[in-house]
């Protein structure tokens, strides 16, 4: 994509360089604006698009038992049930989803431990709870991770680990996930070698995802000959601290990162985890997943995304939250941004200081630490489309796949995607100068790669005995010509 960019027309990129200088004054301003969905076009110009997603309703707790949230951090979502890690109130607040509304069921601000005594919780973080009700809290100020059974017994706790890994003095998990194995993977404060993981009995087995060391080459180019004094002031080159993990539908982790020396790009803020901790995220889109594409250095929206939470739907959509622009960013399993939305501010679907995003149903819940209340999200038409094309392109339904995405481009004709999903649909069909149109049409040059790989094999084997035919009239030309030549001078000696 980048090399087919550089030998574009000279007047085509100035074009685009005068609609990029419009469009960052525009993103700048975008929380002022009437501006609220939009995503990045082959070009990288972000275009307005129509909303994936409509404010269903904003949670608070003040119309519930259990009164309202104060700087709640964490959510979690396990079928209809929806568990709020309400840390400033020490506690877990628990709903259900029913007939489109959400009612109270409990609040569990503590348990009794081994030795009868009651514990109560103390600024939770996060927490992760089981299909069968068991439930994991990242109980950050007292320094534990306690699990409880369905019925909010205890079944053990798990804190400081006894390991010369281990150099903290305290124990701060502040979110976890539990695989179908059991293991538990904890992100804890000031933790840079990875995520911390525990065997279903509670017992420390290592780190899992450890980040690569980033440095600056001319610091390390003046550390090899500064003074010891000098190199004891300095940096230390330290591996990047993860902010947030999630599970996907077959036991992945997805991992973000906000904070990070260097640039965004290099800093892979967005990460897929395997079993070895391994990376294995597609990155085949215009550009890697790590949000907004330009930032300005100075003022609201100075620096770039920085991405605290992350939840990924069975189809392999992923949507990241970005706290330093209050945006949520879609991502399909190919590294393709859908669209992205949200912003600062105080009104509908704007947050303040965004600590936590789920996924139930055709719902997205943003949780805003700042505001104290739960977002709700949920799918439009244009939205639905979207995921019902990337669903059926999955599962392998390739026609009904380019159906839905020439449905998209009926609510959106500007949209890429569209026009990559229907040419990716045709790719499988194997209708491969079809797919090609599509495909040079958003200049995806490596799927138009693929399809005119298959496209020159296929021609090449329709036409493979006029091929053969015409080489063997041209070698009989050539010995026919030969042949008279010579008879012509033998006549002529003659």
């Amino acid at each position: 994509m980048r090399l087919l960019k550089r030998f574009t027309s000279v007047f085509a990129l100035m074009l685009v360089a005068s609609l990029l200088i419009g469009s960052v004054e525009s993103l700048a301003n975008s929380s002022g604006t009437e501006r609220y969905t939009y995503t990045y076009d082959c070009w990288d110009v972000d275009r307005e698009s129509p909303d994936a997603y409509s404010v269903t309703r904003t949670i608070t707790g003040a119309n519930f038992p259990c009164g309202s949230f104060k700087g709640p951090q964490g959510l979690y979502v396990v079928g209809n049930e929806m568990y709020v890690a309400d840390t400033g109130n020490n506690r877990l607040v628990h709903f259900t989803y029913k007939n489109d509304n959400f009612v109270y069921v409990e609040q569990i601000t503590g348990y009794t431990n081994q030795q009868g005594q009651n514990v109560k919780l103390k600024n939770p973080q996060d927490c992760y709870v089981t299909e069968g009700g068991e439930i994991y809290i990242a109980d950050t100020g007292n320094n534990l991770i306690v699990h409880l059974d369905k019925n909010k017994k205890l079944i053990k706790t798990i804190g400081k680990p006894n390991d010369s890994t281990y150099e903290e003095k305290s124990f701060l998990p502040q979110h976890i996930v539990v695989d179908s194995s059991n293991r538990i993977f904890a992100q804890v404060q000031n933790i840079n070698k990875g995520f911390m993981e525990f065997d279903s009995q509670g017992g420390f087995t290592g780190y899992v995802g450890a980040s690569e060391v980033t440095y600056d080459f001319f610091q390390y180019l003046w550390k090899m000959v500064a003074t010891k004094e000098q190199r004891a002031q300095m940096e230390l080159f330290v591996p990047t601290e993860y902010s947030n993990l999630c599970l996907d539908s077959e036991g992945f982790i997805y991992a973000t990162i906000s904070n990070f020396d260097g640039t965004v790009e290099s800093a892979d803020p967005i990460r897929k985890l395997n079993a070895k901790g391994t990376d294995i995220l597609v990155r085949n889109g215009y550009n890697d997943p790590y949000g907004d594409l330009r930032y300005t250095t100075e003022g609201e929206l100075c620096d770039p995304s920085k991405f605290v939470d992350i939840t990924c739907l069975p189809n392999d959509v992923y949507y990241a939250l970005d706290n330093n622009k209050g945006r949520i960013f879609a991502y399909d399993f190919q590294g393709n941004m859908l669209y992205a939305f949200g912003g600062h501010g105080y009104k509908a679907g704007y947050f303040m200081n965004p600590s936590a995003i789920e996924d139930m149903g055709d719902s997205l819940l943003v949780v805003d630490q700042n505001l104290g209340n739960i977002t709700q999200f949920t799918l439009t038409e244009y939205g639905r489309l979207i995921n019902e094309g990337l669903s059926l392109y999955k599962e392998g339904e390739y026609d009904g796949s380019a159906d839905t995405w020439r449905k998209v481009l009926k609510l959106n004709g500007n949209y890429d995607q569209a026009y990559i999903g229907i040419g990716r649909a045709l790719l499988r069909q194997e209708h491969y100068q079809e797919a090609m149109e599509y495909f040079s049409l958003k200049l995806d040059d490596e799927n138009y790669s693929k399809a005119y790989k298959l496209y020159r094999k296929e021609w090449f084997e329709d036409n493979i005995k006029i091929i053969l035919i015409l080489l063997a009239v041209i070698i009989l030309l050539c010995f026919g010509i030969g042949f008279v030549k010579k008879a012509r001078r033998e006549v002529e000696k003659g």
